[in-house]
């Protein structure tokens, strides 16, 4: 046999093993703002990935294969994350876990869309599940659904009758000052200060003096992270008195840490968060996430780790790896911690890919974040 048959022989071997070990593997594309002004929630988001994978393939992985996680930066552009998205399914991911940020979501999940690939998001503004895509899931209730459950605090704890709204402009922050406002008329409490500032902002002196000579009883902040934490910090600094309410980020790890003494008494409703140590599951991923990153987990690694599961819990349901399948079994769907324990609370989608949670309402007390309250899922 000469050498040239020999080569080609060792060639289609060695090709053919190839072939048989990528069959083995499933990929789940990690796709978030892992540098850029979303950072801070891009890597917490990855970093609850990746223990939820390492607990995948301690657990025989997905339909027999093992995961793979290759990570895809969005560097918090929505352009580039719509290239990252479609990266993501040329090399063969079966499912995407990301965006964060709303204004990307928004143009990358279209890309998923026409492959029928399903993608978990960490995005809350309403507007996401609002163009009928039937592969987009949250892995929290939007801000339709969470800013809502404030209504309760400012009505019956603050009492309030005038309030003021601080918020980031961009597809996040409108979308939740829009909620915020239109409950506000609802029960007939007055917005005296509507206060925008942009993404990356640095200097908050006009808008908290703004705030501060309003009049306003109390103040709902929605803001990213970095963005809160600077707020909060000019708050103290002018010694802003009245109530800080937040939706999401105000109390979480990473706003305290950049903030200091300043996110002392802030307030907030969180979809979820890993200060909820009295349910079992959550008090084991807060000491794995801490012991492996040195660090606290924020709520976004809480809900990368829940989109992972939640990708192996629906695939196996499904039997196959069918997008398409994937997402008519996620339509109305309901996965009981009872039965899927890894999903940490009793989860539940409608039609839409929105999401359904018992929720928290946390309070910033001695530099940490703290359950002050339940709020049942709706």
């Amino acid at each position: 046999m000469n050498r040239k048959i020999l080569l080609a022989l060792s060639t289609a071997l060695l090709m053919g093993v190839s072939s048989v070990q990528a069959q083995d593997v499933a990929k789940i594309a990690m796709v978030a703002e892992l540098s850029g002004a979303g950072a801070p929630a891009g890597t917490n988001w990855r970093d609850g990935i990746k223990i939820a994978i390492e607990e995948i393939n301690a657990d025989g992985g997905i339909l027999g294969k093992q995961v793979e996680l290759p990570e895809y930066d969005t560097q918090t552009d929505p352009q580039v994350s719509r290239a990252m998205v479609q990266k993501a399914i040329d090399d063969g991911a079966f499912a995407i876990l990301g965006t964060i940020y709303s204004g990307s979501t928004l143009v990358n999940m279209l890309v998923a869309q026409q492959s029928e690939i399903p993608q978990f998001v960490g995005s809350e503004a309403p507007t996401i599940v609002q163009k009928g895509n039937p592969f987009v899931f949250r892995t929290s209730s939007g801000a339709q659904k969470g800013v809502p459950a404030l209504v309760p605090y400012f009505t019956d704890t603050l009492k309030a009758q005038k309030v003021g709204i601080a918020w980031v402009n961009n597809e996040f922050g409108k979308g939740g000052r829009d909620v915020f406002a239109a409950e506000m008329e609802k029960i007939g409490i007055e917005v005296i200060a509507d206060v925008p500032s942009e993404q990356g902002a640095t200097d908050y002196a006009s808008d908290v003096a703004k705030l501060k000579d309003s009049g306003a009883d109390a103040v709902f902040v929605y803001m990213n992270q970095e963005e809160a934490a600077r707020f909060l910090i000019e708050a103290k600094k002018q010694g802003l008195s009245m109530p800080l309410v937040g939706e999401v980020t105000l109390t979480e790890a990473k706003v305290i840490e950049l903030a200091g003494g300043a996110a002392e008494n802030a307030i907030a409703h969180v979809g979820v968060t890993a200060t909820a140590t009295e349910i079992p599951g959550i008090a084991e991923f807060n000491e794995k996430f801490v012991a492996q990153f040195k660090r606290n987990p924020t709520h976004d690694a809480i809900k990368g780790y829940i989109g992972a599961w939640a990708t192996k819990y629906v695939t196996e349901k499904v039997g196959e790896f069918d997008g398409a399948k994937f997402a008519d079994a996620m339509k109305n769907l309901c996965l009981p911690v009872a039965e899927y324990p890894r999903m940490l609370l009793d989860t539940c989608w409608d039609e839409t890919g929105e999401m359904s949670r018992p929720s928290f309402m946390v309070q910033v007390k001695d530099g940490a974040p703290v359950v002050i309250g339940t709020v049942p899922a709706n």
